[in-house]
């Protein structure tokens, strides 16, 4: 029985196939295939190019933009796991635009605008929280602005207030840096972090920020050990670039005489960045002449002329008078008498007086203090080597040779060199000039690109054969497909129409059935164009002329 069923089915499904209504649904539903198929194909080719617009964005972030892009009704679709947000490439930077404006991305860090939507009645201490992660959430979107820097979050210790010194404690700070792949930060990056950090909050000083990234490497401790070390880069490049400005000006001064690519020179700069201060006291010897300067005086001057001391013999010879005089009277006489005479006109005897005098007298004491810093970075010593290559020499017959430079040439280059250098013979400079011939340099040949291997020719190729796959897949599906089924539907349309007429009488003229038959194949023929259909409406009339017959009958109805 189900073997029989299946059977019947199947008859009835053919059955159904062979009857003009089923034919029609058949060929509409395949051209309407085709015709999906085109629409298809059409869209594809219009498909727009989708570039990046944001990556590497957290998911509260990502469902902010996408969020936006929809009420902006612009595509979007997802790139790379979802790690990127991509859309179409000529709406690239107007989205970016709009999204800045509604603060988009915002990076995972929270700024300033937490401090907007404050509630009524909040206390101190959450005010004091909210402004602490606002001033964190600020300095990490500063961070991450570093070109290294892919992300960035801060812990800020503050200390609450006290108005008792002693108890006053410093703030402190935690920096942790999520560096890019392959990137790292140097000490002075690394110090431009603490500086930008220890700037920002009030009594943070440098010494209590503490930078660390993602591999748990203390950055922060670098930059001291470097400068505890004396290993300072900025003194490194400061050798190195005075290294090369030797090195230039002694090229672009011996260049002109020798030619571009005939002279090679490097330089060795000792660099003193010691830092020394020197302090002195000189004391000159003093020296008491006229031209010394007093710098002050005081004299003293006591007598006492009323109470004068005792005179004479002491004891007891004193009180008693004096004994006459036993000196005999002779010849001389005269001589006493005069010498008497003198005594006795002599001025009486100045009373002894006690007379103190003291006098002291102070000069200035000359003293230099002299202090004396020497600059850092001074020059120690200078040594410069310089390879110049031989001179090409062009003869009569217009042959070109090398011939090595003459001692007068030499001498001149050296010259010029020590003058460019700044040559000091005292300071132990050194200077060693060399005329060699230079080796064959073969200089690398980079082969151009060619035009088709170019990236803007191979995009340029890509749009072209998309649109050209497209034109050609469209032409083919109309073309061999789409308008033969029109065409077959047109047939079994006409068909099934004259099927549908009523079958002619006996007594028709077999001439009228011959010029319908003509009239009917003329009309065939104007109506496809193809040799086919007539060779169709041939065999139709010599199969069924009943229906050819009915044709002409209804024509002549119709004019009727």
């Amino acid at each position: 029985m189900p073997v029989a069923n299946n059977v019947l089915i199947s008859d009835k499904m053919t059955s159904f196939a062979k009857t003009p209504g089923a034919q029609k649904f058949l060929i509409g539903l395949s051209i309407a295939a085709v015709i999906a198929v085109m629409a298809g194909v059409w869209i594809w080719s219009q498909q727009p190019d989708y570039r990046v617009l944001f990556s590497n964005f957290n998911d509260r972030d990502g469902g902010a933009i996408v969020a936006s892009l929809q009420q902006m009704n612009v595509p979007y679709k997802f790139a790379e796991g979802g790690g990127a947000i991509l859309v179409p490439a000529n709406q690239v930077h107007d989205a970016r635009l709009k999204l800045a404006a509604q603060g988009l991305p915002k990076g995972g860090n929270v700024g300033f605008e937490l401090m907007e939507n404050q509630k009524l009645g909040i206390s101190q201490f959450l005010e004091q929280v909210n402004f602490q992660r606002a001033l964190e959430g600020e300095l990490a979107r500063s961070i991450e602005s570093i070109a290294a820097v892919q992300a960035a979050r801060i812990h800020l210790a503050l200390p609450k207030a006290s108005v008792f010194v002693r108890d006053r404690q410093q703030p402190t700070a935690s920096v942790l840096l999520n560096l890019h792949a392959g990137r790292t930060l140097d000490a002075q990056q690394v110090s431009a972090v603490v500086h930008l950090v220890a700037s920002s909050v009030p009594d943070l000083h440098i010494q209590n920020i503490t930078v660390v990234d993602q591999n748990g490497n203390l950055l922060s401790e670098t930059s001291k050990s470097a400068t505890i070390s004396g290993l300072d880069a900025t003194q490194l490049k400061y050798v190195q670039e005075l290294q090369r400005n030797i090195v230039k000006r002694v090229e672009s001064i011996i260049i002109p005489i020798v030619g571009a690519n005939n002279v090679r020179a490097e330089a060795t700069a000792d660099v003193d960045f010691s830092h020394s201060e020197q302090a002195a006291e000189t004391y000159k010897p003093n020296l008491a002449t006229d031209t010394s300067s007093v710098r002050s005086q005081q004299s003293s001057e006591s007598s006492n002329p009323n109470n004068a001391n005792a005179t004479g013999i002491p004891g007891a010879l004193t009180n008693q008078p004096p004994v006459p005089a036993t000196a005999p009277i002779t010849a001389a006489g005269n001589n006493i008498a005069k010498v008497g005479a003198s005594t006795a006109a002599a001025p009486a005897p100045v009373p002894a007086s006690n007379t103190r005098k003291d006098t002291t007298v102070n000069y200035e004491v000359d003293k230099t203090i002299r202090y004396v810093q020497q600059p850092m970075g001074g020059i120690k010593r200078l040594s410069v080597a310089v390879v110049v290559n031989y001179k090409k020499v062009t003869n009569s017959a217009g042959k070109t040779s090398s011939v090595a430079l003459t001692d007068i040439e030499k001498t001149q280059i050296t010259d010029l060199v020590k003058e460019a250098m700044g040559y000091d013979k005292e300071r132990g400079d050194s200077l060693n000039v060399v005329n060699s011939p230079f080796a064959g340099m073969t200089e690398e040949v980079i082969a151009e690109l060619p035009l088709w291997k170019q990236p803007e020719m191979i995009a340029l190729a890509k749009e072209i054969g998309k649109y050209l796959l497209a034109g050609i897949v469209l032409l083919y599906l109309f073309f061999r497909v789409l308008k033969p089924m029109l065409r077959k539907l047109t047939q079994v349309t006409a068909v099934n129409g004259a099927a549908a007429l009523p079958a002619p009488d006996g007594d028709e003229d077999p001439v009228q059935i011959g010029n319908a038959a003509k009239m009917l194949a003329q009309e065939k023929r104007q109506l496809s164009g193809y040799d086919k259909n007539l060779e169709t409406a041939k065999q139709l009339a010599k199969e069924n002329p009943k229906i050819v017959a009915n044709v002409v009958k209804s024509w002549v109805n119709s004019n009727e």
